[in-house]
């Protein structure tokens, strides 16, 4: 959680406005780092158009800074010292009214015991006590009974044992009650044998006196403990608030070193802040010491002397304080962030066309609000979610349809085969138009797959495979070692993300692409590229983005500089998911579709070029195309100054390790037998060694890899069923005379269609199986060549603001300052549909010349 949001959740809501104003201070950080920007890259000396300043000079930034931390640290100090002057006064009172309170208490346990003469009863009481000052109540209780209530003996009132007169104050004591209770309740603590005979000569004058009194005595102590318990949450949110802001202070200065290239941090905290009342150690001392004082006056009113019990009771005391009184402002900031993403939501449907209707919120939120809605029929007015009126719920139904007419249309000549065209038709539909969940379409895989009975025996004479075996065979293709493979990319690009090892690598980089914006524009390209490589095409734009935000907050929100960085990192991105096994799932879905699959070596071999040359490409035609070093001056990325600890070490060596693994992994198969069991290393180690946490490993992309263990469960069943067979034979027989090089435009050019509108992912897993089993029955048989050809043009599919997240990523990026989006749909289709045709020009002519030498 970002320190802005940290602060305003925890803070005390009645002081909000005497905390640090870290959010102004940022702003103030961007604001001074724009005008030593302009400064730096005026060409002109206009006074009029220079920004003001309310102190200082702006040669001088951190004493302009520094005024500012001045006067938050003025405002900080004045409020704790009034407050802690009014709490501790507050204390002081407490203390000395609990000290009154023993004195009373002592006292009316004098008279009582004098007055009945009973040397044994003051004893008894003296001993209670010690142990609490609420125990001599019963003691009081046994004095007060009417000669008519010590007649009853033998009784049992566990029932009264759970009366919780006392439950809202939070506390065991019982309060005193009318006669006829009173004597219930001492019952209770007497048996038979307590009741003397001196007791049933008690006055009633002297028992009404003593009940008016110890009434008296047990509201006093009971205003006493809420005092105290709200003297203790008091001095704990004092003791939090110093901790608040002491925590702001170093935040905001070590941004404003960071991002400014200063050194003020230091001595600014050594000098103002740590010498300032609040923040010395004194203070703190003093603080905990009250703490001391309450906790303590806590157990001897109400915890029998235990320090430790009224510890706990009072950290009990304070969560549920917390959780009380800061709900309400926690359920306005939550609200008003699930607004913000609403909105955000909202606008992307709007921006990519996309269906607003309530079964997208349905299906993409986590606690998205199910809208009801009346609907009239001929036999009733009946309520039902209002999904079931929407267009998705109509397309659904339609998919339905078909899939029903194709199981009872006979087209093949096998029944397994019929059902397996079936499922592929109705799972493709699913998949196309995401009526439902991509995820949930994948887990309808082998359950059709089973129920259908489209799995046969591997052996000829081929035979329909029962239920339990065809649930075996299903589920063994669902978890392959494409799937490990799968797992150990996450575990790297994981601990690579989490411990800013990335980060590092992609500042150093850009922190030498100097301020010319070509330069700089083709740096950040080739550092996506990187990234998308082991960090998957997913994460990459979002690292490169929060990387470059220097520079976007130094351009105009129509900036074409701005606008040629978004759609470089993402076209970049893009053209990185084909760069490696790892970058990307369509990448390990055509490794199973490859026998024997491509080594790391050969796969670097032809993509790199690919990818490099099909780069420079898109680079020259986002400078042609929007011209960004006009007038433009760039602000220059600082790399982190932060040492290269030992973890990251370890991290990058197992990484760098991993990856020699997997390229020599065809020669090492005697050892690992496959690249999936060399996955399981940076999984070991790192999990292992408590790097990555359980946690890191529930936040896996679980539903890409349940999508992908699908799409490998569908393969096999239309591979094991016959019909991919019978389809390439048909496809086959019409492309009879066309060459290699032929068919692979054909199929590079649809895989490029249907990829632009579905995702890459879903692409791969439809197309991919059918490549491979046409370039299996062609005459010079280079199923290898075919797919990996295919699979490139899965990536260069980017001509659409859906065609990727990288793609998604970079059309939602706005001005902070303005609001306004950097780029719009026309850009993507004025620059992506051109890129991906000059990748689709790369891969069928650099890229099959590299396959072909390369021996696929």
């Amino acid at each position: 959680m970002k320190f802005s949001h940290s602060i305003q959740f925890n803070a005390v809501p009645d002081w909000s406005s005497h905390y640090i104003a870290y959010s102004n201070l940022k702003k103030l950080i961007y604001s001074l780092e724009k005008q030593i920007h302009q400064k730096s890259g005026a060409t002109t000396n206009d006074a009029e158009s220079s920004p003001l300043l309310e102190v200082g000079s702006i040669d001088d930034p951190d004493k302009i800074f520094s005024s500012h931390l001045d006067h938050e640290l003025e405002k900080i100090c004045s409020f704790y010292r009034l407050k802690e002057l009014e709490i501790y006064g507050e204390v002081d009172s407490l203390l000395q009214d609990e000290e009154s309170y023993e004195e009373e208490q002592d006292d009316m346990e004098s008279e009582d015991a004098e007055g009945l003469g009973s040397s044994r009863l003051l004893s008894k009481s003296n001993r209670a006590r010690q142990q609490s000052m609420f125990k001599s109540f019963s003691g009081f209780g046994k004095v007060r009974r009417s000669s008519t209530w010590s007649q009853k003996s033998g009784r049992d009132d566990a029932d009264d044992d759970d009366s919780d007169d006392d439950a809202n104050e939070g506390t065991s004591l019982k309060k005193p009650k009318s006669r006829g209770t009173m004597d219930s309740m001492d019952d209770l603590r007497v048996s038979t044998g307590d009741m003397s005979s001196s007791r049933r000569r008690d006055s009633r004058i002297f028992d009404d006196y003593a009940d008016q009194a110890m009434s008296a005595l047990y509201d006093t102590g009971i205003t006493l403990k809420k005092r105290t318990v709200s003297h203790y949450v008091n001095v704990c949110e004092l003791r939090s608030f110093i901790q608040l802001n002491k925590t702001g202070f170093t935040k905001v200065l070590k941004k404003y070193d960071k991002i400014l290239d200063r050194n003020l941090k230091r001595p600014y905290i050594q000098q103002n802040v740590d010498a300032a009342y609040p923040f010395q150690q004194s203070t703190m001392d003093r603080l905990g010491e009250t703490l001391i004082k309450i906790e303590e006056a806590y157990a001897r009113l109400v915890t029998q002397g235990d320090v430790e019990v009224a510890k706990r009771e009072l950290r009990l005391h304070l969560r549920e304080h917390v959780v009380w009184e800061r709900n309400t402002v926690w359920r306005e900031m939550i609200g008003i962030e699930r607004k913000a993403q609403a909105a955000n939501m909202g606008l992307r449907q709007t921006i990519l066309g996309q269906d607003t209707d309530p079964s997208k919120a349905r299906l993409q939120g986590d606690e998205a609000h199910l809208d009801m809605k009346e609907i009239s029929t001929p036999v009733g007015r009946y309520t039902c979610p209002s999904w079931l009126l929407s267009s998705t719920f109509y397309t659904l139904v339609v998919i339905i349809a078909i899939f029903v007419v194709l199981l009872t249309i006979p087209i093949m000549e096998k029944p397994e085969q019929q059902n397996c065209l079936a499922l592929v038709v109705f799972v493709s539909l699913l998949w196309a138009t995401e009526a439902i969940p991509l995820f949930v379409t994948s887990l309808l895989v082998p359950f059709l797959a089973v129920v259908l009975q489209v799995v046969r025996s591997d052996e000829k004479p081929y035979k329909r495979l029962d239920a339990k075996p065809a649930a075996s065979y299903v589920f063994a293709a669902m978890w392959t070692p494409v799937i490990m493979l799968l797992l150990g990319g996450f575990t790297i690009a994981a601990a690579l993300s989490k411990f800013n090892i990335a980060k590092r690598m992609a500042t150093f980089v850009l922190s030498k692409a100097g301020t010319r914006p070509r330069t700089v524009l083709l740096t950040s390209m080739f550092v996506a590229m990187f990234a998308s490589m082991w960090i998957s095409n997913v994460a990459a734009p979002v690292l490169c983005f929060s990387i470059i935000q220097p520079i976007l907050r130094n351009l105009p929100s129509d900036s074409n500089m701005s606008r040629a960085l978004l759609l470089g990192i993402a076209l970049a991105s893009n053209i990185g998911g084909m760069a490696s096994p790892i970058a990307s799932p369509q990448n390990l879905i055509a490794l199973q579709n490859m026998s024997p699959p491509v080594g790391w070596g050969a796969w670097f071999f032809i993509a790199l070029p690919v990818c490099i040359t099909s780069i420079l490409l898109i680079w020259v035609l986002l400078l042609l195309t929007f011209q960004p070093g006009r007038g433009t001056t760039i602000v220059p990325i600082r790399p982190m100054k932060d040492r290269f600890t030992g973890i990251q070490w370890f991290i990058s060596i197992t990484t760098l390790v991993t990856i020699a693994l997997w390229c020599v992994s065809h020669q090492l198969e005697g050892v690992f037998g496959d690249m999936g069991v060399v996955a399981i290393i940076p999984i070991i180690l790192f999990f292992g060694s408590g790097i990555l946490t359980k946690e890191d490993f529930n936040n896996f992309l679980w539903t890409i890899i349940i999508l992908a263990a699908g799409g490998l469960a569908l393969g096999k069943a239309v591979n094991s069923s016959g019909l991919l067979h019978a389809i390439a034979n048909a496809i086959t027989d019409r492309t009879d005379g066309l060459g290699l090089y032929a068919v692979m435009l054909v199929f590079a050019a649809l895989i490029l269609v249907v990829a632009t509108f579905i995702s890459h992912t879903v692409a791969a897993l439809i197309v991919l199986p059918l490549v491979a089993e046409v370039g299996a029955n062609m005459d010079e048989p280079h199923p290898r060549l075919l797919v990996m050809a295919s699979v490139l043009m899965c990536s260069a599919a980017m001509g659409l603001p859906t065609s990727g997240f990288p793609n998604m990523t970079a059309i939602m990026m706005e001005d902070p300052q303005t609001g306004q989006r950097y780029l719009q749909v026309k850009h993507f289709i004025t620059r992506g549909v051109p890129s991906s045709l000059l990748t689709f020009a790369v891969v069928v002519s650099l890229g099959y010349g590299l396959m072909y030498a390369a021996g696929l």
